[in-house]
C-alpha cells in the first residue's frame, strides 16, 4: 500500500514536470547582457546547490529525494511555478515575475533551514547569496522595462520543522525543489538568449 502511493506521488512529480517543459513561445527582446549573466547565475547556484546536496549525502545519509517524498507533503515544501515562462504563448512580464517570485520563494525556504548542521551551513550560505543576488537582477531587469509590479511579493508561509531530522530532510527536498526550477529556468532563459 505504502509503495502504491509513493510510486503515485511520483508519478505526479512526474507529470508536473513533464507539464512545465512545454514548448516555448516566441523569444523576448531582453537584453543579451542580462540573459548571458542570468545563465551564468543558474549555472552557479546549480553548483551550490550540487555541493549543499552531496554535503547532506556525505555527513546524514539522505542521498534521495524520490524516498522522501511523503515528508515533502508532510513539511509542506512548495515548488516554484513557471507557467508563464513555457506555454506556447510565452508572457515576458509573468515569466520574469515568476522567475524573481520563485527565487524569493527559495530564499525564504533556505532561510527555513538555517541552523541544519555545520556542515552544511556554509555552502547554506553561499547558496543564499547567489540566489538573493540572481533575485535582485531579475527585479533590476523587470524595473528597467518598467514591468515591475508596484510591490514586490511577500514571502508565503516556510515549512515549520520540528526535529533536526526534518530539518535535514527538508534541506534535501528544497535543493531537489530549487535543483528542478533551475533547470526549467536555463531551458527558459536559454530559449530567449537565441537570436
Amino acid at each position: 500500500m505504502k509503495l502504491m502511493a509513493l510510486q503515485l506521488l511520483l508519478w505526479y512529480s512526474a507529470l508536473w514536470a513533464v507539464q512545465e517543459a512545454t514548448p516555448l513561445g516566441p523569444a523576448s527582446n531582453l537584453p543579451q547582457s542580462f540573459l548571458l549573466k542570468c545563465l551564468e547565475q543558474v549555472r552557479k547556484i546549480q553548483a551550490d546547490v550540487v555541493v549543499m546536496q552531496e554535503r547532506l549525502c556525505a555527513t546524514h545519509k539522505l542521498c534521495h529525494p524520490e524516498e522522501l517524498v511523503l515528508l515533502r507533503h508532510f513539511l509542506g515544501i512548495p515548488q516554484a511555478p513557471l507557467s508563464s515562462c513555457s506555454s506556447q504563448a510565452l508572457q515576458l512580464t509573468g515569466c520574469l515575475r515568476q522567475l524573481h517570485d520563485g527565487f524569493f520563494l527559495y530564499q525564504g525556504l533556505l532561510q527555513a533551514l538555517a541552523g541544519i548542521s555545520p556542515e552544511v551551513a556554509a555552502s547554506l550560505d553561499v547558496l543564499q547569496l547567489d540566489i538573493t543576488d540572481f533575485a535582485t537582477n531579475i527585479w533590476q531587469q523587470m524595473e528597467d522595462l518598467r514591468m515591475a509590479p508596484a510591490l514586490q511579493a511577500t514571502p508565503g508561509p516556510t515549512p515549520v520543522f520540528t526535529s533536526a531530522f526534518q530539518r535535514r530532510a527538508g534541506g534535501v527536498l528544497v535543493a531537489a525543489n530549487l535543483q528542478s526550477f533551475l533547470e526549467l529556468a536555463y531551458r527558459v532563459l536559454r530559449h530567449l538568449a537565441e537570436p
